[in-house]
């Protein structure tokens, strides 16, 4: 059986979302997922404002409450039956994300066994078919595979095949 490893931020958890609300609510500003075309978040806002951004990711609610990828639990569901399907985060990013990060997997995607969630760094590691992600610097060291998965900083990246959303995965898998 093949194998596909899939990331969790901006891949099956919205975390450009909760990123934006937090920093503009406490910024009283308007940037959206346009304004980041291209970009990083980091990019845009002012370099006094990074610690307060990696603060965001550092509390202990920030991955708890981060929205699902439409359509990304009923396809990855669909995806086990024909494949191995891991959950591969670079939590190592972001250590104190570890337990948030299980829990938000426990509680919307209860049928991936836990023996299926890396929390790695460099996903050069994964032994897989193909790897789904939307930052170009882990596919470039994976030996399978790198399908693309579209996020606003990502969208002038050539030389991958891309999906823009869970039913591009759908049509391409399944």
């Amino acid at each position: 059986m093949k194998r596909i490893c899939i990331d969790m931020d901006e891949v099956i958890a919205d975390a450009v979302a909760e990123h934006l609300l937090r920093y503009n609510q406490d910024h009283d500003e308007q940037i959206s997922k346009d304004d980041l075309a291209g970009k990083w978040l980091w990019e845009v806002v002012s370099a006094d404002r990074h610690a307060k951004l990696d603060a965001y990711m550092r509390s202990e609610d920030f991955f708890a409450v981060l929205d699902v990828m439409p359509d990304a639990p009923r396809v990855i569901e669909a995806l086990q039956s024909k494949y191995e399907v891991f959950i591969a985060t670079a939590a190592m990013e972001v250590p104190t994300s570890f337990n948030a990060k299980y829990l938000w997997l426990k509680r919307h995607f209860p049928f991936i066994p836990s023996s299926h969630i890396v929390f790695c760094g460099d996903k050069g590691i994964l032994r897989a078919e193909y790897l789904i992600d939307d930052n170009p610097r882990q596919l470039r060291r994976f030996e399978g595979e790198g399908i693309l998965y579209t996020s606003p900083h990502n969208i002038h990246v050539k030389g991958y095949r891309r999906v823009d959303n869970w039913l591009d995965v759908e049509r391409m898998f399944l």
